[in-house]
């Protein structure tokens, strides 16, 4: 399972096998398999079933450019979706035949599948270029695009992240969870892969995770859903879900919870989520939407494990996770408004106004930090459209504003999270950030387009140290900014196939976390960050072949200086520090397809080959060149296949499997590689106003033992066991739709 060594074991290879496969497939059916010429026939996106529903929302949603009469699916010889579905996580809608982008979508059938519907990584498992670590078996996951955010410890960095219009990151660029995201109620997910900071500024050096959560009934004024998943280590999910349409408003509500023991000891979670979504459309030139949410998130922390420990028990906790009773709780209510406005036929107006209160608390051996953020902000945009002929150009200029308070302060902790009475530090964080952008999109001709964005971000943090300990004034600031651009053009021969290519540059600040952990004080900035810059290239194709098999496959490059590096001193063990650990490449080869042989049998899957290094390194683990960024596996891949009977059976099974990788930088503590099988079964009906499913799925089903996670760690304590076999039931109810 791991060893102390830097060569790879022999089973970490032969896990690659089933890898080396599947890629060797999808390169074969991707580049051999004529493409079928365009006979008015829709072409599926890799990880699509069915075609995205549109949506109001012009940097929220993917819509479709044509919709199917009612029923004619059902008599379709093969389901098909539309290549032209628009892409809206670029901010200006672009047909995904045309985009000049890795770009994958997540429909709302492949996320009413997840077996627990909680975690990210299950609704991520088929679209490549993501690594996501669920180190605890809940919804805490660590999520990085193209090794973007690879080592954070908490949060999601180098990402931009959007839930209907409005952001999860604050001004740093740093989102804190995705605990507000319920994976059962999103009708899809657009993933934009690669350098996106022209676009959305800091927050986007490694790419965007757009997320439209689900429409009420179009049809009637009220339908509803109730979900109720039980599984493993007392896992339980119940969610309740109703709205419909009103005259000229759609309304959507939804409240669910979940808990579960965990796998490990001290792994125990909670979380409940209220979730509302109006739409106003008073005429076909306006329409706006608003939203409110509230959140609440628990979870016990269990820390790695060392080597010694892992051999003892594999389920056991840190000693010092129990001593000191590690934990995070947050609670989260957001509001905010979104509008589209038709100023004239060729123009348009876009805005957001947006605000976020969280309260969060976390207990650490060396202290109990609370912290209160307000996160207010806004985005406004404009869009023009011309036509020159065969020539159509679409502008748009906008802006976004972002502010964030923390008042934060820590007491000491002695012991299962009681806390002293002195203060540690006592501090109030004010940021703000200010950028605006210019994009543009040139159709030169129907097989031809350009691409070009232009941003300017300016980033600032200002920390009042109210406690002074000892005299000592901790208060600074620490400013940022930077001027990014991309382009991209894409070649469209046929309706079912297109060839791109990319050029862009990433922006990434220390984010807020980051800063806020000061090795050298328990107050404080961490005074010795500054931003990593990176430039990359991409190029790609996507395409249908012979009506029955999608594909999507890219190659890519991204360089980064100043790349940061995680670290952990032997004063503040289990605590998490970061630096500016040295330059690093990237190169990679990310490729996801679909084969439909019959309408009863379906065939997915999706493959990612990493090769990141530090190209020179400094570290407390010694200086390096050329040395394997930690947490990076080489090969990474997800087949699903499904068989769909008319009687309402379905069974399936799924495969994931990655290589090995090393723990830390000297590139010498080892952590093998897994293949872990996932069958499910599942019974369908309907009855008199109702659609219902009853499933039972299992996941490694054959025990494998492997790690979750890895950090790297001076004392050692750098293994997050995963869970061995899990088994969950599911009923899903669907009423009036």
């Amino acid at each position: 399972m791991l060893s102390q060594r830097g060569v790879h074991a022999p089973a970490d290879r032969a896990a690659c096998v089933p890898l080396m496969l599947f890629a060797l497939l999808a390169v074969v059916f991707a580049l051999g398999v004529p493409v079928a010429q365009a006979q008015g026939t829709a072409v599926a996106t890799p990880t699509q079933t069915s075609a995205a529903p549109p949506t109001a929302q012009p940097q929220a949603a993917a819509k479709t450019q044509k919709q199917e009469p009612a029923g004619q699916a059902a008599q379709e010889a093969l389901p098909a979706v539309n290549i032209d579905v628009v892409v809206t996580a670029p901010r200006i809608d672009v047909p995904l035949r045309l985009l000049p982008a890795a770009t994958s979508i997540v429909t709302s059938d492949d996320l009413k599948a997840m077996p627990r519907g909680i975690g990210a990584e299950e609704a991520f498992e088929l679209v490549p270029g993501l690594k996501i670590d669920n180190q605890a078996d809940g919804a805490r996951v660590h999520v990085s695009i193209r090794g973007q955010g690879l080592l954070t410890e908490r949060g999601v960095r180098g990402i931009k992240v959007l839930q209907d219009g409005l952001p999860l990151n604050d001004p740093a660029g740093f989102a804190p969870d995705l605990y507000d995201v319920d994976w059962l109620t999103v009708s899809h997910v657009e993933v934009f892969r690669g350098p996106s900071s022209a676009m959305y500024g800091g927050g986007a050096s490694g790419g965007v995770i757009n997320i439209t959560t689900s429409d009420g009934a179009a049809n009637r004024a009220a339908a509803g859903t109730a979900i109720v998943n039980v599984g493993s280590y007392g896992f339980w999910k119940a969610l309740a879900e109703a709205g419909g349409t009103k005259g000229t408003v759609n309304y959507r509500v939804s409240v669910s919870s979940n808990a579960g023991d965990g796998y490990r000891d001290h792994t125990k979670f909670d979380a409940t989520n209220l979730y509302g979504k109006v739409h106003w459309t008073p005429s076909s030139i306006f329409r706006l939407t608003a939203v409110v949410a509230g959140t609440h998130f628990f979870n016990e922390n269990a820390e790695g494990l060392n080597l010694d420990w892992l051999r003892q028990d594999r389920r056991m906790a840190n000693p010092d996770a129990l001593t000191y009773n590690e934990y995070q709780r947050t609670n989260r209510f957001t509001s905010g408004v979104n509008g589209q406005w038709t100023v004239r036929g060729n123009q348009d107006l876009t805005f957001s106004v947006y605000m976020r209160h969280t309260t969060w608390l976390e207990s650490v051996p060396s202290s109990v930090q609370h912290r209160t953020y307000n996160t207010p902000g806004a985005i406004l945009q404009y869009s023009i459209h011309n036509a020159w002929g065969a020539r159509v150009n679409h502008l748009t200029l906008g802006t976004d504003l972002d502010w964030q308070g923390i008042d934060d302060f820590k007491h000491p902790n002695l012991g299962k999270a009681v806390e002293g009475p002195e203060l540690l530090s006592d501090q109030f964080i004010r940021q703000s950030s200010v950028g605006w952008y210019a994009l543009d999109r040139l159709e030169l001709s129907p097989q031809w387009s350009l691409m070009a964005d232009l941003r300017g971000d300016h980033l600032t943090n200002e920390l009042d140290d109210h406690l002074k300990a000892g005299g000592v004034d901790l208060s600074g600031s620490a400013n940022f900014h930077k001027t990014t651009g991309r382009v991209g053009a894409t070649f469209a021969p046929t309706p079912t196939f297109s060839v791109f290519g990319t050029w862009g540059q990433g922006f990434l600040p220390p984010a807020t976390e980051e800063l806020a952990n000061n090795p050298y004080a328990q107050g404080g900035f961490n005074p010795d960050l500054k931003p990593a810059t990176s430039q990359g290239e991409e190029m790609g194709i996507r395409g249908i072949a012979r009506r029955r098999f999608t594909y999507d496959v890219t190659v890519f490059h991204l360089a980064t200086e100043d790349d940061f590096g995680r670290y952990r001193v032997p004063g503040r063990p289990l605590e998490t520090f970061y630096q500016n650990a040295g330059a690093s490449q990237r190169y990679g080869l990310e490729t996801s397809a679909q084969w439909r042989p019959t309408r009863e049998v379906a065939m997915r899957g999706a493959y990612t080959y990493s090769h990141f290094t530090y190209t020179d390194i400094k570290s407390l683990f010694g200086d390096f060149t050329d040395a394997v960024i930690p947490n990076s596996p080489t090969h990474q891949a997800y087949v699903d296949a499904e068989y769909a009977n008319r009687r309402g059976w379905v069974f399936g099974v799924g495969i994931d499997a990655q290589s090995g990788w090393y723990v830390d930088q000297t590139n010498l503590p080892w952590s093998d590689g897994f293949v872990l099988v996932n069958p499910r079964i599942g019974y369908r009906w309907a009855g008199r106003g109702y659609h219902a499913e009853v499933s039972v799925s299992a996941r490694n089903v054959f025990g494998v033992k492997y790690n979750a996670f890895t950090e790297p760690d001076p004392d050692g304590n750098s293994y997050q066991p995963a869970p061995t076999s899990e088994v969950f039931l599911g009923l899903h109810v669907r009423m009036g739709r």
